[in-house]
Order: structure tokens, then sequence, then C-alpha cells
């Protein structure tokens, strides 16, 4: 009994307030009160009001809500509710961050996060129970394409629940820069339509606006040595590169090249001899485009490290040998120049299909939907677990909606214009799911797999390598707070059966690879806008031979309309969004008490550290490194 302070949060983006009243009532572990003011929540704004509540409420533990409309269902986007009890009491908090809609009644649990064994006397189990069960039929597994991994169930946007759709501003940033661009597009195919595409600067016709330096960069310098031996440690897709251990079976040398054969042998036996294997595309079946035949490879390179850092190419093979066939080419940097720039051009080809599929697609978003569907079948709201990671799976379902209706669907995007596509792009998915390995997912164990710790020309390996260990000592600081054993680990159900839901059903009997959770990173507009460095599509096959000139480059590398395209969807997926969050810097609070907030200002201190580290560091290259910044890291997997 007493007088009460309450104050309500409205979230701030369009249509997030609500023409509806809103009632609210305080659950106390002794007692229930209704309270008589009603409530027209205003977007962007706090509530407050005062009330005299007769009953002795107790300690609370909810606060129970509802929307009621006459005409109308107006949403009503909340994010927290907070109340202070009688007297100097302390303000409770109860988060909520996500939409009302209807006019059934809504329990915010209060926000201190609690497993099973937290709450011995089960104030909160019928709760946890009834939340999951109705989380259960709003989150459903579906299966995009049979041999995949499993996901969201529903086709469409509207199929999603509506707490994973963009909030409005989202919508339309997203929405207006993809219009903008396929305009764009339109404007150039209809200028350039009759116009020559006879020599590599034409390419500069597909920009109309201003380019990053390093984007202008890798333009202007793209056929360098160093610069394609550097993508491999530092560009868009730095994880097929590893040092290796023996000369790979698949090189065979032809006569006159045992030089070659020794030199590599001598940068091997001095551990400086790295290799970059695209095996995993040999097989894919290549895409029709137009009634054209395009073509695929399946790279092999060799590279030795210089002393000064650099990495340098020592030899291209293009194509696995086959059984009764003569052994396939080794292109070499003395080779006629035609020849060995068309042999990088079918490596970087090798590269973007593997980043956009095996990196990009199947491991950032495909496996981040696995983690969203399972952490809301299986963790409650008040779970610890639950409250550390759900910051981090903001968006992901309805991005990868619109990628599976966009982007990799039939007559999709990649269909039009990527050499996978048409179907090898699921094949290459499906084979490469036998490599989603745990360890691949955690730069220590991975770095130390590929050899590259140490290597200090790898700004990749060693930005991957803080970043980690700054995120797990939060992880840490926030998992200690609540399991102070194993046996507590042990003994929660619900996080139990959250890894069995991610292991044995979302990635479909992963659990001899022992895969449970992940990490990202995104694709870089810098490498990828400048089309021959990164070719989305090849129209000729891989050459066998070493007469190469201008005009079979210029026919191998993509037509015009597929150059503009791939800029322009790369340019919609690398910039930099008005609305993006960078991790760690989420504004929702869905902890409450001082340890988890304190947890979490550690985190942003050493992020923000190691941010000022990186510009320190990167003021003194010629070629910055800057996509490990914590500032430009995405706090979750949303474009």
């Amino acid at each position: 009994m007493g007088l009460y302070r309450i104050r309500v949060s409205t979230g701030a983006s369009l249509y997030a307030g609500s023409n509806n009243q809103v009632q609210l009532w305080l659950v106390g572990q002794h007692g229930e009160a209704a309270l008589g003011t009603r409530l027209w929540p205003a977007r962007g704004k706090e509530t407050e009001f005062k009330v005299e509540v007769p009953e002795y409420l107790g300690p609370l533990l909810f606060v129970k809500l509802r929307k009621r409309h006459l005409l109308k269902d107006d949403a009503w986007f909340c994010n927290w509710i907070s109340v202070q009890g009688p007297g100097a009491g302390d303000e409770v908090r109860f988060p909520c961050y996500r939409w009302v809609e209807g006019n059934g009644v809504l329990s915010l649990p209060e926000g201190t996060g609690r497993t099973v064994g937290e709450d011995p006397q089960g104030l909160f189990q019928k709760h946890r129970e009834e939340e999951l069960e109705e989380r259960r039929k709003l989150y459903r597994w579906g299966n995009w394409k049979d041999g995949l991994i499993l996901n969201m169930a529903g086709a469409k946007l509207y199929d999603l629940p509506v707490d994973e759709r963009f909030l409005e501003d989202k919508r339309v940033d997203f929405e207006v820069s993809l219009a903008k661009g396929l305009a764009d597009l339109a404007i150039k195919d209809s200028l350039n339509v009759l116009t020559c595409w006879k020599d590599l600067d034409d390419f500069n016709r597909i920009f109309w606006c201003g380019q990053s330096k390093l984007a202008e960069r890798v333009r202007d310098s793209w056929k360098e040595y160093a610069l394609f031996g550097y993508q491999f440690l530092n560009g868009a897709n730095p994880v097929v590169l590893r040092r290796s251990v023996h000369l790979p079976a698949r090189l065979v040398f032809p006569p006159g090249m045992e030089e070659l054969q020794a030199q590599l042998e001598k940068e091997l036996e001095g551990g400086t001899l790295f290799e970059a294997d695209f095996s995993l595309l040999d097989g894919i079946k290549a895409n029709v485009i137009l009634c054209s035949q395009q073509h695929l490879a399946a790279p092999l390179v060799m590279l030795k490290l210089q002393p000064d850092g650099k990495l340098l190419p020592m030899v291209i093979q293009l194509q696995l040998p086959r059984t009764g066939s003569p052994p396939p080419p080794l292109f070499l940097p003395t080779d006629p120049p035609m020849a060995w720039l068309l042999a990088k051009c079918w490596v970087r080809s090798s590269d973007f299909q593997l980043h956009e599929l095996q990196s990009h697609l199947l491991r950032g978003h495909l496996m981040a939907e696995v983690i969203v569907v399972a952490t809301m079948r299986c963790l409650p709201s008040i779970h610890p677990m639950f409250k550390l990671i759900i910051p981090h799976l903001r968006y992901t379902l309805e991005i990868n909606v619109r990628a599976r209706t966009g982007l990799v669907s039939d007559m999709g995007i990649f269909d039009q214009i990527m050499s996978t596509g048409g179907g090898g792009h699921v094949q290459l998915l499906k084979q490469a799911g036998a490599f989603l390995t745990y360890s691949s997912f955690c730069p220590p164990d991975d770095l130390a797999d590929r050899g590259l710790l140490g290597v200090k020309s790898s700004f990749y390996a060693q930005d991957a390598l803080r970043l980690w260990e700054i995120i797990y000592r939060y992880v840490e600081g926030i998992v200690s707070l609540h399991y102070k054993t194993d046996v507590a680990v042990k003994d929660d159900p619900e996080l139990q059966t959250w890894c069995r839901e991610i292991t044995e059903i979302g990635l479909q009997g992963a659990q001899d690879r022992g895969v449970c959770v992940q990490v990202d990173h995104r694709a870089c507009l810098d490498w990828y806008s400048w089309v021959p460095n990164a070719p989305c599509t090849m129209r000729l096959p891989p050459p066998t031979t070493k007469d190469a000139t201008l005009e079979t480059v210029m026919a191998t590398l993509p037509n015009f309309h597929q150059a503009s395209l791939q800029m322009s969807i790369t340019w919609q997926l690398g910039r930099r969004q008005p609305v993006m969050v960078a991790v760690g810097q989420h504004e929702e609070e869905y902890f409450s008490g001082p340890e988890p907030k304190a947890v979490l200002k550690k985190f942003r201190e050493e992020l923000a550290a190691l941010d000022k580290e990186i510009e320190i560091r990167n003021a003194k290259l010629d070629m910055p490194y800057e996509y490990l910044r914590p500032s430009v890291v995405e706090n979750s997997v949303a474009i």
C-alpha cells in the first residue's frame, strides 16, 4: 500500500505511439492492483503519473497491461515501464521493447535475469511456460531448400511476427535506397545499351558517385601483385587463406616447372608458404543467363610471405587435375601480362562466389537465423541468456526473408548475374554446410588452425582476436552472475533445450561438429565495387593456354548490365546505414540491477579503447583496415 510513481516509455520510430487507451496493473508477491489511470501513449515520449494503491503488494513481480480499442486496433511500441514503490524505494524496471497489439493482457516480468534455478519459489514458472508456448506457435522451423540448415517458417515478410519486422525508419531507409539503386541501374542501362565495352577503363562508367579512398585505391591498383595478396589477408573474405603444411596434392608440376617446385618447397620449409584453395567450387553447376552459359573455376593460389609482411602470389592453378586429361596449366607472374591478369580475375571471381554464399549468406545470415528461432522457442524473456542475446538478433529474420525472396530466389539477383546462380548457389550452400564447425567460428581456434596467429600484416587476424576477447569477457561477465558452477549450467533445463534446438534441429544434427553459437562479419563495398577485382560471373571458360588478349579478358568479365547490377547491390548491402547500431551500443536495457549494467559498461569501455587503438594504427597505414573497428561492426545481422 502507498503511493507509486509510474513511468511508461514509448518507442521513437514512426507509428510507435497509439490512439488506443492503455490500462496497467501492478502484480506483487502478495497481491495485485489495477491502476485507475489510463494512458494514450505518444511516440518518443515518457508518460509519468502517480497512483495511490490501497493493497499491500509486496515485492513487485510483473506489470500487466492491456490496450483497449473501439473501432481500430492501433499498435503501440512499448520500450519499458518503471515503478517506484512507496517512500524512497528503488525504481523497478520492466523491459518490453515490443509491439502491443489487440486487446489481450500482456505480462512484463521485472527485469532481473533469472534462470529456473534462481526462481526456487516458482514465482515466474507459469509465466515462463506460457510465454514459450505462445512463442512456439509464432516461431516455427521451416526448410527453404532440402539439405540446408533450417530457417524461420514463412515465405513472405508478413508471415513474420510483428516484432521481427523492420521498424518504420529502417524500412523506409532500406526500401528508398534499394529503389534508388535500381533506378540508377535502369538509367545506366539505357544510356549504355549501344556503347562498346572494350577496355577495362570502361568499368568506370558504372560509377556515378564518389567512392571511398580504399575503393579508389582498389580501382587504380588492383593489378598489383601486393594488392592481390593483401586481399587474402585483409580483404572482404580473409577466411580462405591458410599457412601450408605440405604442397597440395592437386598441384601437379608439368615438365619444365622444377624450379617453381623447388621455390615452393623452400618457402614451405621456411614456414612462409600460404595457400588459398577454392576446391569447394569444383563440380558446382554454372549458371545460364539469357541463354548464355556462364562458367566457374576452382582455383588454387600459392603465395609467399615476405619479410616486409607483403603476401605475394607465386602460382595460380585454375582447375583440379582430371584423370585421363593433361594437367591444368600453372599461371605465373612471369607469364604474358594478360594471361596472368586473366588468371587473377578468375581467382577474384571465385573468391566473390565463396564470400557471398559461404561466408556471408551461410555463416552469417543463415546461422544467425538458427540462433534467432532457437532463442525465441526455448528461452523466456526473463532468462539471462535471452537478455544477453536478444539485442544481437534484431532485424535478422526480415533481412533473411528479403534475401530469400529477392537475392537467392528463383529469377532473383543471383540468377540474373552470378555464375553460381540458377541452382549452383544452393548446391554450394549444401556442400559448405559440412564445414560449419564450432572452431571455425571462434577466431582463436580458427586463426591458429590456419596458421595466421603472429602474422603482423594480417590486421584482420589481429583485430578479430582482440574483438573476440572483448566479447568473450563481456559474455563471461554476464554468465558468471547467474552460473556459479558447471553444475548450475548443466541443471538449467531451458539452456540445455536451447543448445539442443540449435544443434540437433536448426543445424540438422551438427553436434558432431560442436556448433551451437556464431559470430559475423559483413561484406565490404570497397573491394567488390570495382568489378574486375571481384567479377560476379565469368562468360568464357577458364583458359587452358597463356595467349589471352585484352579482348579475351573483356569477353570473360561481366557485361555492362551485370557489372552495374553487381555495383548497385554491393552498394546497397555494404553502405553504412543511418539507423546502424554498432556492437554493444544498443539502447535497449533488458537487464535490471547494477551488476549486469557494470558488465555492459566495462564492455563498452573496452570497445572504445580498441576502436581508438585501431584508429591510431590506421593513421600510419597506407591502406587502413577499418572493418573490425567496433564503431563500424553491426550489433546484429541486420543488412
